[in-house]
């Protein structure tokens, strides 16, 4: 009896220190959804950064340097595109499947993801699920909690939403691949090496990352228009996000039912694009290393590819390191936009810039709120979206200045190659693979910093919010 009171005693000890575990848990989850998703994509970060250093991970059979290793995790975590290797050389068989399966995961989004594993511990999506997953939408909803102003996407809809991004993940990237396929041949790529690389390439393309199975890149099928279009298109689809491809799938071509949300993505988008191309055809027609060895079509595809790459794609045939100063600059501002909120791009997206457009053009014709398609925007979005680009100016700043600093690169050079880690686009002048390792690490950062989304960071690193029931006298010092 005394041998099964102290089993039955150590029995309900481990299952009290169990529901303890649980209840710390659920507390650090339930406290701050944006730091408990911070912490799942850093641990994805230390899990396939260990699968990277694995010696059969790498073409040689050696293990990769911890710092090439860890760089190409993040990057492939957070869909960026950047690497100190050549990825098509360096890795085996078993690393590019690792890599495939990261950047599918990636893709998901910090927050979509964290909802995700809850949904998979719990069975069901209870309302802290919904509130997370919501966030990725909408991060008005990590800082305050509910938002009285319609929403782009309810919490009723959270599941269904979770069902169109696995869904559509799923039918894109398998159409991509279709497509991608009988163009592959052509290349010259074997039938059974032509299985493996349309899904890649479809991956690659859907999730905006960039990386090419082959160690020449899209060299050989620059001139292949059916190939590089199929890339444009899963790019396109990618960056506009997972709200918008939620709301096209309900409602189609009903364009008086889309969301604010879904209007300002694609119009905004498009702009962009087409804007993006005429600018690089204007700089670049008359530089012999890019454009202007081609006759008028090739320069005209070639600048709109250019410029859907910028946007967050990665994919690239020019030589990055060969444009003009210029043109760099301009691919700068492209890729710190980005693409949509919710979406596989990074950058500040391009609602952030669309609400502040709207809001200087509102103060500049002296009306009292900012209003688009019959809807008024409220203060607390237009906060945020200051405070987005505010943020990830800061941290492009400093970024550059430090990695300037450790380099003493070519500051137009380190800007560009900051600014394509931090937009999580992975368009390179080169310069990444002649980074140092203290160099390389702060890139890693920046690629973190900017995948997971600045919203997100700053909501995981303030406190909770506090309600304030008193206002300050109103007093208005003198700006511009």
């Amino acid at each position: 009896m005394t041998s099964d009171s102290a089993r039955s005693a150590s029995r309900r000890r481990l299952s009290a220190s169990l529901q303890r575990g649980r209840d710390a848990l659920r507390t650090f989850t339930t406290s701050s959804p944006a730091r408990f998703a911070v912490l799942v994509f850093s641990s994805l970060i230390l899990v396939f950064t260990a699968l990277l250093s694995l010696p059969a991970a790498a073409a040689d059979g050696r293990a990769t340097p911890l710092a090439d290793a860890l760089f190409t995790a993040v990057s492939t975590i957070c869909v960026t595109g950047l690497s100190t290797v050549n990825m098509g050389a360096h890795w085996s068989p078993l690393g590019q499947v690792i890599i495939y399966i990261g950047v599918n995961v990636g893709a998901l989004g910090v927050l979509t993801l964290a909802s995700i594993l809850g949904l998979v511990i719990s069975k069901r999506l209870g309302l802290r699920a919904k509130l997370i997953a919501a966030g990725d939408t909408n991060p008005l909803r990590i800082h305050g909690g509910p938002v009285n102003e319609g929403q782009t996407v309810r919490l009723g809809e959270v599941g269904q939403l979770l069902r169109t991004v696995a869904l559509s993940t799923l039918v894109i990237e398998a159409g991509l691949a279709i497509l991608l396929y009988p163009s592959l041949l052509v290349g010259g790529v074997p039938p059974l090496t032509a299985l493996w690389e349309a899904p890649y390439f479809a991956a690659m393309a859907f999730t905006n990352t960039g990386f090419t199975p082959n160690a020449d890149g899209l060299a050989p099928f620059a001139t292949d228009y059916l190939f590089m279009s199929v890339l444009m298109v899963g790019v396109f689809l990618g960056s506009i996000g997972f709200p918008v491809i939620f709301t096209l799938w309900r409602h189609q071509w009903h364009v008086r039912r889309w969301s604010l949300h879904t209007k300002l993505t694609l119009i905004t988008t498009v702009i962009l694009f087409f804007a993006g191309a005429v600018v690089f055809v204007t700089l670049e027609y008359g530089n012999p290393k890019t454009f202007g060895g081609m006759d008028a079509w090739d320069t005209t595809f070639q600048s709109l590819f250019l410029s859907a790459m910028t946007r967050s794609g990665g994919f690239s045939v020019i030589d990055i390191g060969d444009l003009h100063g210029s043109s760099l600059l301009v691919g700068a501002m492209l890729m710190f936009v980005g693409g949509g909120s919710a979406s596989t791009a990074g950058g500040i997206k391009v609602t952030t810039l669309a609400v502040l457009a709207l809001a200087v053009w509102s103060e500049a014709k002296g009306r009292p709120s900012v209003q688009a398609f019959g809807r008024r925007i409220p203060s607390d979005v237009q906060r945020v979206a200051l405070s987005v680009v505010a943020w990830g100016a800061t941290i492009v700043a400093i970024s550059t200045i430090t990695i300037a600093q450790i380099t003493k690169a070519p500051v137009d050079e380190v800007l560009f190659e900051v600014v394509s880690g931090f937009a999580t686009v992975g368009l390179s002048t080169g310069l990444t693979t002649e980074l140092p390792d203290s160099a390389v690490y702060v890139l890693a950062v920046t690629m973190f910093m900017g995948r997971v989304g600045t919203v997100t960071l700053a909501a995981a690193v303030a406190a909770s919010s506090r309600s304030q029931l008193y206002s300050l006298p109103v007093e208005r010092p003198i700006v511009g």
